[in-house]
């Protein structure tokens, strides 16, 4: 069964404050909250709108959290996900990097799957004077902000991780940085979603649209609903396609990332890595069996998934540089996925101003996974007619509106 059909099983009534959705209650044949996108982003949603109170129908275009959720790595790195320019983001990441543990202790606890939340801590190893330089850089951020961090000498960076070429200028070693396995954190808010009686999940739905009435939104297809949740990744410009006549803005574009995936070649060999190692083009997250993930590309190369050649050398010739035993892993998965970009990085959260019953939560680009817990909890309160901390103009859902950039 893709889901249980049971979205007029909910909690009862619940009024939302302010300008808030007024949870329709049992007596209603309509779904309360319609989720557009089945990734982490939505999911998370779903759940938090859930345990609300809503009743909510999920709707995913192929199989739910088998487009970038499935590919990402699962880093909760919000330095190193967010470049120097980009302190919003920065913010936004550090909040809900803080978010994380309770996040990942309240889905084991509902569901009793394990989300991999690991303390591992990242080292960022330099390879030549601009990628050391780069590093002086980011440490002078993290004390600024008072993340922790501390500047290794090669020497020092091999004896936490024996398996760093020989050749390595030097490292930051960040303890705060956490890692989570983004397919466990899927399968943990599917399983949380599918034991909820108030909860509909549809995949294979195909490519489906915004359902409008003028500017206002209604739901998703033939799916009426009382609030509508856009967190369809890459496809969100599309699906919100009806809108752009009536000046509203969702400019998320596909940034395609191909990956590796490796394992021992052999049974009972120690695992390579013991902490994430990022270098100035990529990145090596270790799981707890054996496993390595070496990722990613950046690509703008459209709605391409394709896994190519190219792709593939330059992700072996940086684990050659940075870890070269890393070539005698066996090679487990080859995968390209699309991250969904803005323009200027940051996500589109929240309810839409000019755009009644639509509330956002897509455009996360690198830190979907990372942003998982803010993003939930922003969109929630969204939908009580709260406010969460985190909300304000720098993630707006209408700040690429014609008439917000005019303003």
């Amino acid at each position: 069964m893709p889901g249980r059909a049971a979205v007029g099983a909910g909690r009862g009534p619940r009024a939302g404050r302010g300008r808030g959705l007024r949870w329709t209650g049992v007596s209603s044949p309509l779904p309360d909250v319609a989720v557009l996108g089945a990734g982490v982003a939505g999911l998370a949603v779903a759940w938090r709108a859930a345990r609300d109170g809503a009743r909510v129908v999920v709707l995913e275009r192929g199989a739910a959290g088998a487009a970038a959720s499935h590919v990402a790595a699962g880093m909760l790195a919000p330095v190193a996900e967010a470049d120097a320019g980009e302190r919003a983001l920065l913010a936004l990441g550090l909040d809900s990097a803080r978010r994380w543990p309770a996040f990942a202790r309240e889905l084991q606890d509902a569901t009793g799957v394990d989300v991999g939340y690991r303390e591992t801590g990242t080292l960022v190893v330099a390879r030549d004077r601009d990628a050391a330089e780069a590093n002086v850089r980011e440490a002078a951020i993290r004390a600024e902000l008072g993340a922790p961090v501390a500047s290794l000498l090669p020497s020092q960076a091999r004896r936490m991780e024996p398996a760093l070429a020989p050749t390595i200028r030097g490292a930051l070693h960040a303890p705060d940085d956490h890692v989570v396995d983004p397919r466990a954190v899927v399968a943990a808010l599917l399983a949380a979603l599918r034991a909820h009686p108030a909860v509909e999940l549809r995949e294979h739905a195909g490519d489906l649209v915004l359902r409008t009435d003028g500017a206002a939104v209604t739901g998703v297809g033939e799916v009426r609903a009382g609030a509508t949740v856009l967190a369809a990744g890459a496809w969100s410009a599309a699906a919100a396609a009806p809108l752009r006549d009536h000046g509203v803005r969702v400019p998320v574009r596909p940034v395609k990332g191909q990956l590796l995936r490796l394992h021992p070649a052999r049974a009972g060999e120690p695992p390579l890595l013991q902490r994430v190692v990022r270098f100035d083009s990529g990145y090596l997250v270790p799981r707890e069996d054996g496993t390595v993930i070496l990722g990613a590309t950046m690509e703008e190369q459209g709605f391409d998934t394709q896994v190519t050649a190219l792709g593939l050398h330059e992700l072996l010739r940086d684990l050659h540089e940075v870890v070269p035993g890393g070539l005698e892993l066996a090679v487990a998965e080859t995968v390209a996925g699309l991250r969904p970009g803005t323009p200027d990085n940051t996500p589109l959260l929240g309810a839409h101003p000019h755009a009644p019953g639509l509330h956002l939560a897509t455009g996360h680009h690198r830190g979907g996974v990372l942003l998982a817990p803010v993003t939930a909890d922003v969109v929630a309160a969204g939908l009580r007619g709260a406010t969460d901390p985190a909300a304000g103009p720098a993630v707006a859902p209408e700040r690429f509106d014609p008439a917000s950039v005019a303003a």
